[in-house]
């Protein structure tokens, strides 16, 4: 398991007016499940997860503006796993602090999920027992 940890940025999210045009402070925490034993023994960048380009995909969602911080973690998400395909899964927990709620002072707002590589499904049978004759 790889882990990232309250990656910084100051973006533009939010369904309020001042939120899209003031912004605000974010972090975002990555949890990466990716085989890297051959990493492990080979010491060799390209059989891991490179974090610097990881980094630059979440910055990059980071900078494209969204009404909710869950649509955003979604397209971290999936942008990651699009584009490692050792990666397993990756959890994505997006934060907005200080979130602008009248009459309330909160530290940060969190929203945290997995997403899971999907598997292929089973190849086609002929099997008479799965309806097909």
């Amino acid at each position: 398991m790889i882990e990232l940890n309250n990656m910084a940025f100051y973006a533009y999210h939010g369904v309020l007016p001042e939120e899209r045009t003031v912004g605000g402070h974010y972090t975002v925490s990555l949890r990466l499940s990716a085989d890297i034993r051959e990493a492990c023994r080979t010491d060799d960048l390209t059989d891991t997860i490179d974090y610097a380009a990881v980094c630059a995909i979440v910055k990059s969602e980071m900078e494209q503006p969204a009404n909710l911080i869950e649509h955003v973690a979604a397209r971290i998400g999936h942008s990651l796993l699009d584009a490692f395909p050792t990666l397993n899964s990756v959890e994505v927990r997006l934060c907005k602090l200080h979130p602008p709620v009248p009459g309330m002072e909160i530290a940060e707002a969190c929203y945290t999920d997995t997403f899971v590589r999907p598997t292929s499904p089973p190849p086609f049978s002929l099997d008479p027992l799965m309806g097909i004759f």
